[in-house]
C-alpha cells in the first residue's frame, strides 16, 4: 500500500487529493473510497492506487 497525506479535501463535494511520494502527480480520492468521518487537510492515510481516466485515483483507503 502507499502512504501519503490529504494535500486538499472538499467537503461539500465528497473528494480530495492526496500528496504521496508514490506518485508524481497528486492521488484523486472520493469519500465513497473512504467511508465514515470526513477527512481533513493533512490526516495521514495508507491506499492503493488504481489508474483512472482522469489519472490515478485512490482506493482502500483507510486513516493511519
Amino acid at each position: 500500500m502507499a502512504s501519503g497525506k490529504v494535500d486538499f479535501f472538499n467537503d461539500t463535494g465528497g473528494y480530495g487529493f492526496i500528496d504521496t511520494e508514490d506518485s508524481d502527480d497528486d492521488v484523486f480520492f472520493h469519500m465513497e473510497d473512504v467511508g465514515g468521518e470526513d477527512l481533513t487537510e493533512g490526516t495521514e492515510i495508507e491506499f492503493e492506487i488504481e489508474d483512472a481516466p482522469k489519472g490515478p485515483r485512490a482506493t482502500n483507503v483507510v486513516r493511519n
